[in-house]
């Protein structure tokens, strides 16, 4: 198996050979492509607290072999918390723009352990990665107001607070790739470039277990910064 899946333990990866082998046998011809994204490829499994994310890309969905590997599937998430999802190949190219993101993740740091990946050389256009950017951190914006309702539920709120800034990750990143700052896609990189490039302190996100209301305030304050240099980037890409 790939070295970048050796920090998953040995009880997912079996379980990982297992469902690759499963998935071979049922689907046969119809799965092109079998690949591992997201935290586990990336090097941020956290057992007991990550999913495995898995992409099955399928040549042809016809239902009798999706209601086939049905069983394979459902052991595959209640054993090891490996989730599968399903695209076509003919989805894949169609699908850049309204996936950019996710697509590039993928494209970026993704294992494959079947076939040969479809988003090796895929273009993926920086409006449409713009855009989605925008989108995700306006959306955790909004967010957080009702994140900040549960102020005074101690752990909850801190719990709530991590999750957002795990959250925002990715888009974070795409957004300091898409600026010329190049960095590795791991939390702390994005956390440091971000700091260095809006001038803001960020040690307070890397503990909102310890005090989540800095975390809280730290957060917002970054992504405000960041959403008024994505609203200047769109006007002077239309100027």
């Amino acid at each position: 198996m790939d070295p970048r899946l050796a920090s998953l333990p040995e009880s997912v990866r079996q379980r990982l050979d297992e469902l690759t082998a499963s998935l071979i046998g049922s689907l046969g011809d119809d799965l092109a492509a079998l690949l591992v994204y997201g935290s586990a490829s990336r090097g941020g499994y956290r057992p007991q607290q990550s999913d495995v994310d898995v992409l099955a890309v399928l040549r042809d969905d016809p239902r009798e072999k999706l209601q086939a590997i049905g069983p394979a599937l459902e052991l595959a998430r209640f054993s090891a918390r490996i989730e599968v999802m399903m695209v076509t190949l003919r989805e894949v190219p169609c699908a850049a723009d309204v996936f950019p993101l996710l697509y590039a993740d993928i494209a970026r740091s993704s294992v494959c352990l079947y076939g040969k990946s479809p988003f090796e050389g895929l273009t993926i256009e920086s409006a449409h990665l713009r855009l989605r950017i925008e989108q995700e951190l306006r959306e955790a914006r909004i967010r957080l107001r009702r994140v900040a309702t549960d102020l005074s539920r101690g752990p909850i709120f801190a719990g709530s607070v991590e999750r957002k800034i795990k959250q925002v990750r990715n888009a974070l990143h795409a957004w300091l790739e898409l600026r010329g700052t190049r960095v590795d896609d791991d939390l702390e990189a994005v956390l440091d470039a971000l700091g260095e490039a809006y001038g803001i302190d960020v040690a307070p996100l890397r503990h909102a277990r310890e005090d989540a209301t800095r975390a809280f305030e730290t957060l917002v304050r970054l992504l405000d910064a960041v959403l008024v240099d994505v609203d200047a980037h769109e006007k002077e890409v239309k100027a």
